[in-house]
């Protein structure tokens, strides 16, 4: 899990494929809490707060740019 601080280095094209890798594994994530017990339940809840930090991220730079 990456800390904001590092996020904000990203360009938007690294953000967004971070968003793609961490969809991706809150998706085999969930899939695999239903079909078998999970190693660390926890990690589905910190997937989904890396993905509204990066969808935070991109959001800021959309406003900020469009003013």
């Amino acid at each position: 899990m990456t800390k904001a601080v590092e996020l904000r280095e990203m360009s938007n094209e690294q953000l967004e494929f971070s968003l793609k890798e961490a969809q991706d594994q809150w998706f085999r994530l969930r899939v695999q809490s239903t079909t078998e017990k999970l190693d660390v339940p926890s990690n589905i809840q910190k997937t989904r707060r890396e993905i509204a930090r990066i969808k935070t991220i991109l959001r800021d730079r959309v406003l900020s740019s469009g003013n």
